[in-house]
């Protein structure tokens, strides 16, 4: 592979959302005397989020109906009443303190040390600016990456083409010498695959995706990279 870009997505692939996350509500429910258990609110928030995440990434909601729907959701979920003032509280603190708590997945530092001797490195992510930017700058891996590309710069968000296209033009790349390492098939890979990039795709899940190059550590990069 002639790489000379690689271009990485950020949540839940070099940055650790679920376990941010969890320490984000942990502080919240205890700043707001909310009695659940965080596993179980967890639980039922995830895939909720996700469900949401999609339908953002489609364009069928606006980031305020994003914020408020899944915690309202999740809270009707568990039977938990809170009022809508409640509600838009622990979405903006939610937003405000994610930032605070930057773990990262195993194995990041490292790799973007070896990387970053071989290749220019940027992120492309579908996040809110505001708060991708923080998490690039407070977890310490801003120095590694030339551009930051997050979609509401672009105006559309992965895999519309149209972030593929802004981001190489940003970053001075072509796609045959490009390749995007995401946690999301159908954002990261599928998106990048129809814009002529090579893509590995990054999960837990070790049923691998045919035809697609697909890690489970971010390490084993450096057998392909």
């Amino acid at each position: 592979m002639n790489i000379k870009h690689v271009f990485f997505d950020l949540d839940h692939t070099l940055w650790d959302f679920d376990r941010n996350s969890e320490l984000t509500f942990n502080q919240i429910f205890k700043e707001q005397n909310i009695p659940l258990n965080i596993k179980d609110f967890l639980e039922v928030y995830m895939p909720i989020n996700l469900n949401y995440w999609r339908l953002y990434r489609e364009d069928k909601i606006s980031k305020p109906d994003l914020r408020y729907s899944r915690l309202k959701d999740s809270f009707d979920a568990l039977k938990y009443t809170v009022s809508d003032s409640l509600i838009k509280k622990i979405s903006e603190d939610y937003i405000t303190y994610l930032p605070n708590h930057n773990h990262l997945f195993d194995g990041t530092i490292e790799v973007l040390e070896y990387l970053k001797e071989k290749y220019t490195l940027h992120i492309i992510t579908n996040g809110f600016e505001e708060v991708q930017n923080l998490k690039i700058q407070q977890s310490g891996i801003a120095k590694y990456f030339k551009e930051i590309i997050t979609s509401e710069s672009v105006g559309v968000k992965k895999p519309n083409p149209k972030v593929f296209e802004f981001a190489l033009k940003k970053a001075n790349a072509i796609p045959q010498d490009s390749i995007m390492i995401g946690d999301s098939y159908e954002a990261d890979i599928k998106g990048a695959l129809n814009f002529g990039m090579i893509a590995i795709y990054f999960t837990q899940n070790k049923n691998k995706e045919s035809g697609v190059l697909t890690i489970n550590t971010l390490l084993e990069l450096k057998k392909y990279l």
